[in-house]
């Protein structure tokens, strides 16, 4: 993470850097979605020319989600791997370049055979896949509230690292893009007077989860540290995400650069808009940026 974080940083600002003052432009589609493809790229080591074939397979990604149809999500499921399939085969070459997935590539097993290739996949899939999207949302959730809470955009452009983070996952609470998990019971059980058999698939909503009233009172009132010890944003258990401190590193990072840049304002043109189930958060959040005003009230 303390070697990757200059890169993501510098990924960030030139993400920003494009963001011309007073103009709408779309913190998901825009901002997000741009800032998840390029940090992801710089972090695994693939090629930048591949942004826009990765952009096209988010959009998909997103609209067959949105419709559940289950051949039109493999369909697209299988274009991921191919593109993942591609990037190894490179690895596979002469003189690959020397980066987080070739060093994945050459990974042993506990049986001292390198992974397959259906198995690095997979993993490279459960890396990423998801996350771009993931991120992307969350980009969209975090810019809103700012919008929508201008009395903490100066208290959180000055945060250090802890409290940023803090706010950060506070926000997500709030505003939760990660709507669901599946999990397998391992015995009979009994949840909230509901009868659930072994064996049986379950989904945790995690949105509805953040949101109990019966947990945090007001859901809506921001209290990161009241609330960071039941926040489930990453979920929790052994099965808690393990791409946490990534995912934290890339957003405080991005938030940061954002704050930095400007203030942060909901478009007057256009309205923000929800996304669809089983996806969370937002499809389009249209913002202005504005350049900072010092406490004199010029812009700097």
């Amino acid at each position: 993470m303390a070697a990757l974080a200059p890169v993501i940083d510098a990924v960030a600002a030139e993400v920003l850097a494009d963001v011309p003052y007073g103009v709408e432009v779309d913190a998901v589609g825009d901002l997000g979605a741009r800032f998840a493809v390029q940090a992801q790229s710089c972090w695994l080591g693939w090629p930048a020319d591949l942004e826009p074939t990765l952009l096209a397979w988010m959009d998909d990604n997103r609209e067959a989600a949105r419709l559940g149809d289950p051949v039109r999500m493999r369909e697209v499921a299988e274009s991921f791997d191919a593109i993942i399939t591609r990037l190894i085969s490179a690895r596979r070459g002469p003189q690959p370049p020397e980066d987080v997935t070739t060093e994945l590539v050459r990974l042993n097993a506990p049986s001292a055979a390198t992974l397959s290739g259906a198995c690095l996949v997979s993993i490279l899939r459960n890396w990423t896949g998801g996350d771009l999207g993931s991120l992307a949302l969350c980009v969209g959730a975090i810019v809103h509230w700012l919008a929508t809470h201008p009395a903490h955009q100066e208290d959180l452009r000055r945060a250090v690292d802890p409290e940023l983070d803090a706010a950060i996952d506070e926000i997500l609470r709030i505003d939760d893009p990660f709507v669901s998990n599946r999990r397998m019971t391992t015995r009979e059980t009994e949840v909230g007077g509901c009868p659930v058999r072994a064996h049986q698939q379950v989904v945790l909503h995690w949105t509805e989860a953040n949101r109990d009233p019966e947990i945090f009172g007001n859901p809506n009132v921001f209290s990161p540290e009241t609330n960071a010890a039941n926040n489930l944003v990453y979920g929790t258990g052994p099965h808690a995400c393990p791409g946490r401190p990534l995912a934290t590193l890339e957003l405080r990072l991005f938030t940061r650069a954002l704050l930095q840049r400007g203030r942060v304002e909901l478009s007057t043109l256009s309205t923000p808009v929800r996304e669809l189930p089983p996806l969370g958060g937002y499809s389009s959040v249209p913002m202005v940026l504005h350049a900072k005003t010092s406490p004199q009230g010029d812009a700097s």
